[in-house]
């Protein structure tokens, strides 16, 4: 979808301290291999806030940098991948008492790794039927007993940490051109595998072992089969954004990814965008891991406290979350 009006007034993040790869190797959580294939040089690891707690703690930064009040907010997002830490609660209205305040409407969006652009993508329409301004927040804390940050997903090493940003109408640092979001349920047992309904969380394993549900769709479809799809449905979206936009793809400064290890980074963004890594947020993401729902609202985050956005940049916001779901959203920075 094209909006004119539509912008990111501020953007902020709440990370704490990173544990470095050669330290999680001495305390045994990882192993070289893992290292090595990741790419990852250390991940972020909260000393006991939750992933609520966190995404509180950016929406106030957001908010601050933004230049408004909590009173022009009209709608409150929070997003996360993992366990929000209280059962049957609604973590976004305790983001929404923490961070602004108010009676406005408080949702959690959930589209696990790609839920801070789902949020986005609701909430841009959202301002395009006549309300002003939004906050969109992120937060997950991965951690025993359910998750091995290191080993639950190869490929993947979860971080911990918040991250927000603002949308308003009539200005900001950045213009919203476009954002699409498309989707291919036929690779929603991807996570599920052939594993029966649960009646709890984790009464089937745990830490969580994607391997376990990735490899029995596999041996049900076809490796070829669901990489062909993946492929075509990222390369879809991103097509649709910039057309949206009116651009092409060299027409894109900087690309915001997700925080994936370099072996899923090459072969799910780096090559089949043309991107070298030098104009994606990858050499800082490999120091804080996957942040869940956040990598995208963090990474804008970092270029632009970083001093890295420029006015007339354009800059891409890409994601991607098991359902399956692909998400491209394309900024043109103003100031």
């Amino acid at each position: 979808m094209r909006f004119d009006d539509v912008y990111l007034a501020g953007c902020g993040s709440f990370l704490p301290p990173a544990m470095s790869a050669e330290e999680a190797l001495r305390q045994g959580l990882t192993d070289s291999g893992t290292v090595a294939g990741t790419g990852m040089r250390g991940v972020t690891v909260s000393g006991g806030l939750s992933g609520p707690e966190m995404a509180v703690q950016a929406g106030r930064r957001a908010l601050d940098a933004s230049g408004l009040s909590p009173t022009d907010i009209d709608l409150v997002t929070f997003s996360a991948l993992y366990y929000t830490g209280h059962d049957m609660w609604a973590a976004a209205s305790y983001v929404q008492r923490g961070a602004v305040g108010g009676r406005c409407p408080a949702v959690e969006v959930r589209q696990t790794s790609n839920g801070g652009m789902a949020a986005l993508d609701l909430a841009a329409s959202y301002l395009a039927g006549g309300r002003y301004a939004a906050l969109l927040t992120c937060g997950d804390r991965f951690c025993p007993p359910g998750i091995d940050r290191w080993r639950s997903d190869p490929g993947t090493v979860f971080a911990d940490g918040g991250a927000a940003v603002v949308l308003a109408r009539g200005g900001g640092f950045a213009r919203l051109r476009s954002i699409v979001i498309g989707s291919d349920t036929e690779l929603e047992q991807m996570h599920r595998g052939d594993d029966p309904f649960s009646p709890a969380p984790l009464r089937l394993r745990s830490p969580l072992d994607v391997r376990h549900t990735t490899r029995a769709f596999l041996r049900a479809v076809g490796t070829s089969y669901a990489l062909s799809r993946m492929e075509a449905g990222q390369a879809e979206v991103v097509k649709a954004a910039l057309a949206e936009a009116d651009l092409d793809p060299s027409a894109i400064d900087l690309f915001v990814l997700p925080h994936f290890g370099r072996r899923r980074m090459e072969t799910g963004f780096f090559r089949p965008l043309g991107v070298p890594p030098e104009r994606t947020t990858w050499e800082w993401a490999r120091g804080v891991g996957h942040l869940g729902a956040g990598d995208q609202f963090a990474g804008l985050a970092w270029l632009r406290d970083s001093g890295r956005l420029r006015a007339g940049q354009r800059c891409a916001l890409i994601g991607v979350g098991g359902g399956f779901s692909w998400s491209c959203a394309v900024l043109e920075i103003v100031s």
